[in-house]
């Protein structure tokens, strides 16, 4: 038998046995020689430095340490980072890239879940969910005899901002249904939406023609408030943004000024602070559904994400090409 290669968890100790279930865990360690005992939380604690200077696959998640000139020098063996989580963007330097070391993230396992609580969402604010709830909690009784015009997904215009691996996968479940889909993308032209099966419009267009505007666009400094007061009055009256992905694309003064004004409503599963502050208005506006950053993966979840890097690590150890690698000229623009 080949000898297995020697691996390392890099991440908070409490998420090993979240991401890595036992069955999980089994597969990977059929694969690598990796002690679940031993967790780098701290790149200078002895024993983990010990074993890193025998690491060739970092198995790296939330929590790990940043990945350095002197962390690098100690692992001169390493040849790869599987991360079990989305960005790698916290935890890697320019050096981890000028060694040639592989990284792979898994992002795309992460941003299913997002897709399916967004698809969710679009769902039950096509249906005006929320405050029909609030109207059945206050009336305690049907709407009877009124056919609650304005409600209703057929037909219904939902605008995707950004082409992300979420925004890629929502476009993807949203096909079924009898919506409107279109897509805004600096980065997408004609014929990648084409692919996609959707019509590319300028950002200023989209927001004036759809119902539902859900942003899945990274958080860079060109997107900081990249829906400020001018683009949110552009939305029609009623219509409804969802946000689950960095809470700075949103002005929130701006939008707290067209909830109060009863305009549009909101469902904001990321905010900027996060989390408010507890004076925050947006806790007690009767439009503005708000969760607490749930949408990605969470739960039985996580364990997709453990699988994830234990498929990596087979074709890493089987010699075939990572599925997921990471582009470091790509980081400056995804999330």
């Amino acid at each position: 038998m080949t000898e297995r290669p020697r691996a390392l968890f890099a991440m908070t100790s409490r998420n090993v046995p979240r991401v890595f279930p036992p069955d999980v865990l089994a597969r990977l360690r059929a694969r690598v020689d990796i002690d679940p005992a031993l967790v780098a939380e701290d790149f200078t604690d002895a024993r983990v430095r010990e074993a890193l200077a025998r690491t060739e696959i970092l198995i790296t998640g939330w929590g790990c340490p940043r990945l350095d000139t002197p962390v690098l020098d100690a692992a001169p063996a390493l040849r790869a980072v599987l991360h079990a989580a989305g960005s790698v963007k916290g935890f890697t330097t320019p050096e981890v890239w000028r060694r040639g070391i592989a990284v792979s993230s898994a992002a795309a396992a992460n941003a299913l879940p997002v897709a399916e609580y967004t698809l969710a969402m679009i769902l039950l604010a096509g249906k005006d969910t929320f405050a029909l709830r609030d109207r059945l909690r206050a009336d305690r009784a049907f709407p009877h005899g009124d056919m609650l015009p304005g409600t209703g997904n057929y037909g219904r215009r939902v605008g995707v901002v950004g082409a992300s691996r979420v925004g890629r996968r929502l476009i993807e479940l949203l096909r079924p249904h009898d919506l409107r889909v279109s897509l805004t993308d600096p980065y997408v032209d004609e014929a990648e939406a084409t692919r996609l099966g959707v019509p590319l419009l300028p950002l200023d267009e989209l927001l004036r023609t759809c119902d539902i505007v859900t942003l899945h666009a990274p958080r860079t400094p060109e997107t900081r408030h990249l829906l400020g007061a001018r683009e949110l009055a552009l939305m029609p009256a009623g219509s409804v943004l969802i946000n689950t992905a960095r809470g700075a694309l949103v002005d929130h003064d701006a939008l707290v000024g067209e909830l109060r004004a009863g305009r549009l409503s909101a469902v904001l599963d990321v905010t900027d602070p996060e989390p408010l502050p507890a004076d925050s208005p947006l806790y007690d506006l009767p439009n503005a559904f708000l969760t607490p950053h749930l949408a990605g993966s969470q739960g039985n979840e996580v364990a997709r994400l453990g699988l994830t890097v234990v498929e990596e690590a087979e074709r890493l150890v089987g010699g075939g090409e990572l599925a997921y690698a990471v582009d470091p000229g790509e980081l400056g623009r995804v999330a």
